[in-house]
């Protein structure tokens, strides 16, 4: 698999300015797991692009595995931000803003690709990085109000459990993203945009719930 794609996610910080090294050895993370994948780089070779010593890390992080779950717990928080804003609290209508809802998870694959990788290649333990898996948490909630919302458009009797949508929806658009989006070789081609991919998929799923018009 090749980690091709922005080394920042957008940033546009690089190295070590105004005594902020936290930051520079997070820029210099993201930039080495565009490089090398998210188990490819030790915490001696982000110092070294941070431009500081080797023991200089240690200060903020215990080991290259602490660094990247600081990076996938950003990521996170990221992409909980763009999900709620693409959401926009179900406006113009639920099913509208679901269909927002997932062309924003691709937008960010795409958009910020070594952050991606830290959330979902990492391999990381989430019992040992308890604040990743909050910010993980915190960003499928988006997805599992947004599923609470479709779901009650429904009459009680009829609805289907919003967890099951919110779960179906992720696997879908996680899927695409990381056979149709993320950058490199191995992505596979498309004769269509991913985007309606995606949105045909939801619909015809919401279709089979009774959520959606035929």
């Amino acid at each position: 698999m090749s980690w091709s794609g922005s080394s920042n996610g957008g940033s546009g910080r690089r190295g070590y300015h105004h005594g902020n090294l936290r930051e520079a050895l997070i820029d210099a993370a993201l930039e080495l797991i565009s490089a090398k994948g998210p188990a490819g780089f030790t915490i001696a070779e982000a110092a070294r692009l941070a431009g500081v010593s080797p023991a200089a890390p240690y200060r903020h992080f215990r080991d290259a595995d602490a660094l990247l779950a600081e990076v996938a717990t950003r990521g996170f928080d990221l992409f909980a931000a763009r999900l709620a804003e693409a959401w926009n609290g179900g406006r113009p209508n639920p099913g509208r803003a679901f269909e927002d809802l997932g062309r924003a998870y691709l937008a960010f694959a795409r958009q910020m690709p070594a952050y991606y990788i830290a959330m979902f290649d990492s391999r990381l333990a989430m019992d040992v990085h308890p604040g990743m898996q909050a910010a993980g948490d915190r960003a499928f909630n988006v997805l599992r109000e947004a599923a609470d919302q479709v779901a009650a458009t429904l009459p009680p009797e009829r609805r289907p459990p919003s967890l099951m949508m919110a779960l179906h929806v992720w696997a879908m658009a996680h899927g695409i993203a990381s056979l149709f989006v993320r950058t490199g070789p191995s992505r596979r081609k498309l004769p269509m945009p991913a985007e309606d991919l995606l949105e045909a998929g939801i619909l015809i799923y919401l279709q089979s719930l009774g959520l959606a018009g035929g």
